[in-house]
């Protein structure tokens, strides 16, 4: 299946909240003994190195260049430099032959994963006009081997990609680790909120929060309803009428639409925007029960409208406490492809596809069509009452993706790609997608569940298993495909 690069567009009327930049830091290096030998080399090398700056400048990340280094010295003060600017992503361009010596300090202090470059001048050498010195331009592929190998026995991970300067199908690859670097920025610097409590039963959901910064890194901020609570006693009426005129543009109202508990899912909403600020969250996983319609209950009953706002707007907020998919989400989201929370409602086995979607929030942006929001007198399975998000993600190419939990506590990303197809859909106020898996819908359910998945993830837009496994080899994750 084909990989999908594009992003959705934020929903219309909603500005997206700023990401965290991506830094990637560069250095090229070659051979110094052959500078006198061949006065010609390095200022061609140069110009290599500049081109692929340039072209790494142009994948929506900033580039921290260390330079062209020529022997050990060199590198070393090269990943001094690098060490301090604290990159995502150390780019090692190798132009000609180099020695490993030159390259093995920068990945061993720099802290961030390590990708090397062999990208000759042009697909191919002119054989009958060449002579040492151009060929050494071409000779980048030589010390590749000689740097896995330093790299293997010294512990640093590290991939490659080989091809020439202006090669596209090795800066789609190239494009996929920077993307996959940024996801990885964005989880190790990552503020998470987790508030209320676990929906009681879910041993499926239950994560051991000191897992996350081990094995993703950033930091998990616990909250109470309380935290929300006190910011909904706290706004005021101007803002909700902003809030509730926002909605208006962003969705189609039913008629089952009660006027005062659309108010409140907006008091509710303004409130979300202000706790999110607070503690500068990049995520939010929540529940809380309540009873008897007390004010905790209809805060949490409230938060649907809020959340899918936030969500739409790149702040991933996932229900029924479920951090691990919040995070998912945020990964989907950091990649392009939205992503939604997401869960398996039904088979259809006359039209093989899987139907799937949740009560709740939802990623507006990737919408087939223009949200509905629903009245429901009763959330199934919870507490409380007031409006839903429904609608179907944008038909073509989608993922499932979700993070898994072994019995060894580690962590296992797991994706399976396939397509949303139209077709008749529930009207009960959820998200609901058909997803075609190519494959019998009952064997990709056995397979799916077997695979380690809790019963929540993230579905997004685009064929992205490519991206997600570039992602799960930076964060030194196993990764799982189920395929059709």
């Amino acid at each position: 299946m084909t990989e999908t690069t594009s992003s959705p567009s934020t929903a219309a009327g909603l500005q997206r909240i700023p990401a965290r930049p991506t830094k990637v830091g560069l250095v090229a290096g070659g051979l110094g003994a052959y500078w006198p030998q061949f006065p010609d080399l390095l200022p061609q090398l140069q110009r290599s190195a500049r081109r692929v700056a340039e072209r790494l400048g142009q994948l929506d990340c900033e580039v921290v260049d260390a330079g062209f280094i020529s022997d050990a010295q060199e590198g070393a003060a090269a990943a001094e430099k690098l060490r301090a600017a604290g990159c995502d992503l150390i780019v090692g361009f190798l132009t000609t032959y180099m020695t490993a010596t030159m390259l093995v300090p920068v990945a061993q202090r720099s802290g961030a994963p390590v990708l090397l470059l062999n990208l000759q001048p042009t697909e191919r050498m002119d054989h009958a006009t060449f002579d040492t010195g151009q060929w050494l331009a071409y000779c980048g592929a030589c010390p590749l081997p000689e740097m896995a190998n330093a790299f293997r026995r010294c512990g640093v991970p590290f991939r490659s990609v080989s091809g020439y300067v202006e090669d596209e199908r090795a800066w789609t690859k190239i494009a996929r680790w920077v993307r996959a670097a940024g996801v990885r920025g964005a989880l190790r610097h990552g503020r998470h909120g987790l508030l209320g409590h676990l929906y009681p039963g879910m041993l499926d959901v239950a994560t051991d929060l000191t897992l996350v910064p081990a094995q993703l890194g950033g930091h998990i901020e616990v909250l109470e309803i309380d935290d929300l609570r006190v910011r909904v006693e706290q706004v005021a009426d101007a803002e909700v009428d902003d809030r509730l005129a926002l909605a208006r543009d962003l969705f189609e109202l039913d008629a089952s639409v009660d006027d005062e508990d659309f108010r409140w899912g907006a008091t509710v909403s303004v409130a979300l925007d202000r706790l999110v600020d607070d503690f500068s969250l990049d995520s939010l996983a929540y529940y809380h029960r309540g009873l008897d319609g007390d004010a905790h209950e209809r805060v949490a009953a409230g938060m649907i409208l809020g959340a899918s706002l936030l969500t739409a707007r790149g702040i991933p907020a996932a229900g029924e406490y479920e951090l691990r998919t919040s995070l998912a989400m945020l990964i989907m989201d950091r990649l392009g492809a939205g992503g939604s929370f997401t869960e398996i409602q039904a088979l259809d086995f006359v039209d093989d596809v899987v139907e799937m979607g949740h009560d709740g929030p939802a990623h507006l942006a990737i919408s087939a069509r223009r949200p509905l929001l629903r009245g429901l007198g009763v959330f199934h399975g919870k507490r409380g009452w007031g409006v839903s998000v429904e609608f179907d993600v944008a038909h073509g190419p989608v993922t499932a993706f979700g993070i898994g939990q072994l019995r060894d506590g580690s962590f296992r990303f797991l994706a399976s790609e396939g397509e949303v197809v139209p077709g008749p859909l529930l009207q009960i106020g959820n998200t609901t997608s058909r997803v075609d898996f190519g494959r019998n819908p009952g064997e990709w359910t056995d397979e799916w569940s077997a695979s380690g998945i809790g019963h929540h993830w993230a579905l997004g837009t685009g064929h992205r298993a490519d991206e997600l496994r570039a992602v799960a080899d930076l964060l030194e994750i196993e990764f799982h495909e189920v395929t059709g």
